[in-house]
């Protein structure tokens, strides 16, 4: 842990905690982002070339609250069920575009990778958490193609899991005990690393 945690870092924990529960939840903020984001990048390289550096500030809040609010709308449109379960984060997402153009997130040449890590784990972290914690996998699949209701996807588990872990304390307790994996396995991936000859 020798790297500090900054503020996109916490603006993007908010979203991967609390809008994770379910799978199909996971997916519609990783689309959601994903739509905003490039809409966002593609908006401020036009604007950057016209606006000066005082003012590109200014640009770039309109920028990211017009384009959340469009998007809030068009997933309202889509699919008002999953509107209802992603809406508190939306707005979360637009304040990101302008916190990651602050960081210089977009002049920053592995901003493709960073952003698929970000959806990864979106996806990944809902998937998980559904299926240890409600025994299902999949379940309101239709909300992201406008359906209503669609059924509790696939029973996996048929007792049910750890309620717990559909909760943001056992999202936190969940990440933990990845991020703590990830690093338990890059730690002894370098301790076993036979030694280099010279």
């Amino acid at each position: 842990m020798n790297k500090p945690l900054s503020l996109p870092g916490l603006l993007m924990l908010a979203p991967l905690i609390g809008a994770t529960d379910s799978s199909v939840k996971g997916i519609g903020m990783a689309l959601a982002w994903v739509l905003l984001i490039s809409f966002y990048s593609a908006g401020m390289h036009v604007l950057r070339r016209h606006i000066d550096g005082q003012r590109q500030w200014l640009a770039s809040l309109l920028l990211s609250a017009s384009l959340g609010s469009c998007l809030w709308l068009a997933l309202q449109a889509w699919s008002y069920e999953l509107h209802q379960q992603l809406s508190l984060y939306l707005g979360l997402l637009a304040l990101q575009c302008a916190v990651l153009e602050h960081a210089g997130f977009f002049q920053h040449r592995h901003q493709l990778g960073l952003a698929g890590a970000f959806c990864g784990a979106l996806i990944g972290l809902g998937a998980l958490r559904e299926l240890l914690g409600s025994g299902t996998l999949g379940s309101h699949l239709g909300w992201l193609v406008g359906l209503p209701d669609s059924g509790n996807g696939w029973v996996v588990l048929p007792h049910g899991g750890l309620r717990l872990l559909t909760l943001a304390p056992g999202g936190f307790i969940l990440l933990g005990l990845l991020v703590a994996a990830k690093q338990a396995w890059a730690g002894s991936s370098t301790f076993n690393r036979p030694p280099s000859r010279k």
